[in-house]
């Protein structure tokens, strides 16, 4: 396997996706694999799953994966839409032991956010500036980068809006708009009032929008008002996978 191309998995509450990247040029060199996220997904289903799709790729070497959680030194510090024993468990041993390789994690917005700085929507202020990545799927996650700087575990779906007695991701995302079958003009009046809250509060340059949402963002985009340029993220769904291959190149893990 060359040096420069490495497993990235992205871990999702409804599926776990991988395939190997040139980390050089931020390209899949695979397809990207998708397996389901096990119900209950607990760590031991979740490591099994990991282990399918190593052995399906039939790959060697470190490993990067963006994981749904705050994410400290490899553990994971809460559980966003996985089953809570995940909680204080350390994600890198878990898949490390099932599989023999070394990983590093991280959260799967930070992820995503490394691969759209590097190579995608924020490289025009990878070095100079302030990023809002937002990703809007199951829940919102949020990266923020200052002059080129990963702020990691930004929890901004957990944020709560004015006058609102729910967080930010239970108003509105992804799942929610599918789940009320939500027309893309009600969509967009709700998620500006959400990007209105945080872009006060960070006052970012660009807000680039990934996630599921982010393909029909010409559907709600004139629904948008915000003193930040607001742009689709154009990697997409490979940016968590991207990532996190960028990441592990970075970190040069070794099997714990």
């Amino acid at each position: 396997m060359k040096k420069n191309v490495i497993l990235g998995i992205d871990v999702g509450a409804t599926g776990i996706k991988g395939g190997l990247v040139d980390v050089t040029t931020g390209k899949m060199v695979t397809e990207r694999f998708r397996f389901d996220t096990p119900s209950p997904a607990t760590p031991e289903a979740m490591a099994a799953t990991v282990k399918k799709l190593v052995d399906h790729i039939g790959y060697k070497g470190p490993v990067g994966v963006g994981f749904p959680a705050i994410v400290r030194r490899g553990i994971a510090a809460s559980a966003a839409n996985i089953d809570n024993s995940w909680v204080n468990t350390d994600i890198t041993k878990v898949f490390g032991k099932a599989t023999g390789l070394p990983f590093v994690a991280l959260n799967d917005a930070d992820a995503a956010g490394i691969a759209t700085m590097a190579f995608g929507t924020g490289k025009q202020y990878a070095n100079d500036g302030v990023v809002l990545m937002v990703t809007i799927g199951t829940g919102l996650g949020g990266a923020l980068f200052v002059n080129g700087e990963l702020m990691p575990n930004l929890e901004i779906g957990q944020v709560f809006l004015k006058n609102q007695k729910i967080v930010a991701e239970k108003f509105i995302s992804n799942r929610v708009r599918k789940d009320t079958d939500m027309s893309w003009s009600e969509f967009g009046k709700r998620f500006s009032k959400f990007l209105k809250h945080v872009d006060s509060i960070f006052n970012p340059d660009l807000i680039v929008l990934g996630g599921g949402a982010s393909k029909s963002f010409d559907e709600y985009k004139r629904f948008l008002k915000t003193n930040a340029e607001v742009k689709p993220a154009i990697l997409q769904n490979t940016a968590g996978t991207v990532g996190a291959a960028v990441y592990a190149a970075s970190k040069k893990p070794k099997v714990k």
